[in-house]
């Protein structure tokens, strides 16, 4: 691929959280990065939903991508179809960024993984927190002894969400439809990056790097998913990441990522590029990061060969949490007494689980072991997690 000349982009799904793939594209486009060649929907946009003028439509994926001579495709799809129209444009030399989480299930993920892989063709997944310069740094004080030994890394994330939310697409709450898997759930999707982001801290992102997973997972809305979650993996080499989310917060918070150290921590609240290193001896220093965009390091991987930041590979221990979640007991539904109804906000809250979410990430700790009367005791999994 030529420098200089913009790559032709083709974008499945532009709704829903296709919005900001939409401005994305658009700000890479003034840059001459890449041109949006086609868009891919089932209902075309009008001229008043997307902007502007637009490029070719069509509800035929393969079709589109061969028409507009696409070299990148941008999958923002239901999480069902990820792998089929992945492979399809893996299948036609077209590269791939695939928003997460990449596939509802460890054999689907494989499945993509592979096919992508032998067709020659570059994947990124959308993990955009992985895209963090923070990342690297963090990394790197830890491996300079910053916070002394590592002891252990959270996760917290205490996010509101109206029951609306859950009805915005049919496979939203879901944990199967149709007989198919979905896995929707507040670890899997919107709180996925809190998982995929410690366990990128932890250098524990392959799926070999996974040893064993406890989860708890519940639900105050009237939904198969879970809305109130935690998990904790056991890693290879014998480290300890837990990570507690909810969509039923009192108030929305920042999420963050919390590295324990014997003689300190840090804390990286990852949407904001913020870390924070507090350590014995010192004054708290805290550092804004740079990112790098997910779509732009693919069109630079494309001509000249800078390594991609979340290659397929690189999110297969986030993969078998899904997976552990998938092969859990469905989520329980809590006691009425355990959530209330925001009047004029139509939404559920849980009270109290701010403060547990919080506490998880701080202690390590599952909702059960802090005292949650409303927790039942973590479903395992054996600690031999198939990597196959």
């Amino acid at each position: 691929m030529t420098a200089g000349t913009p790559v032709p982009v083709v974008l499945a799904g532009a709704r829903g959280h296709g919005r900001w793939h939409v401005a994305n594209i658009r700000r890479l486009q003034e840059q001459g990065l890449v041109r949006l060649a086609g868009i891919c929907e089932l209902t075309p946009l009008t001229e008043d939903e997307f902007g502007g003028e637009l490029p070719e439509q069509s509800a035929d994926f393969g079709a589109l991508l061969e028409s507009t001579g696409a070299r990148i495709a941008v999958i923002c799809t239901p999480i069902p179809t990820h792998t089929d129209l992945a492979l399809a444009a893996a299948g036609r030399g077209v590269h791939i960024l695939l928003e997460k989480p990449p596939a509802p299930s460890y054999a689907e993920y494989r499945r993509m993984a592979d096919g992508v892989a032998a067709a020659g063709v570059a994947c990124q997944i959308g993990f955009q927190s992985l895209g963090s310069h923070a990342v690297p740094a963090i990394r790197a004080m830890v491996e300079e002894g910053a916070v002394g030994r590592v002891a252990g890394i959270g996760g917290a994330g205490a996010w509101v969400r109206p029951e609306e939310y859950f009805r915005r697409a049919p496979w939203a709450g879901r944990r199967r439809l149709n007989g198919v898997d979905v896995v929707d759930g507040a670890l899997t999707n919107p709180l996925a990056h809190a998982v995929a982001t410690a366990l990128a801290l932890g250098d524990s992102t392959r799926a070999e790097d996974v040893a064993g997973i406890e989860t708890e997972l519940l639900r105050a809305n009237d939904i198969e998913s879970d809305d109130t979650s935690c998990v904790r993996i056991t890693t290879a080499r014998g480290g300890s990441v837990t990570v507690a989310a909810t969509l039923c917060a009192e108030r929305a918070d920042e999420p963050y990522v919390l590295v324990h150290g014997t003689t300190g921590r840090i804390t990286f609240w990852y949407k904001q590029d913020r870390v924070l290193l507090q350590r014995a001896d010192h004054g708290p220093e805290e550092t804004r990061f740079d990112r790098t965009d997910l779509l732009e390091n693919l069109v630079a991987h494309l001509t000249d060969g800078t390594p991609l930041l979340v290659p397929p590979d690189e999110t297969g221990a986030f993969m078998q949490v899904v997976e552990a979640i998938r092969r859990a007991p469905d989520p329980v539904p809590l006691p009425d007494g355990a959530w209330r109804h925001v009047p004029g906000e139509n939404r559920r809250v849980v009270p109290g689980v701010d403060g547990l979410v919080a506490a998880a990430a701080d202690t390590l700790s599952l909702y059960s072991e802090l005292g949650a009367s409303w927790a039942l005791p973590a479903h395992h999994l054996p600690k031999e997690v198939s990597t196959r």
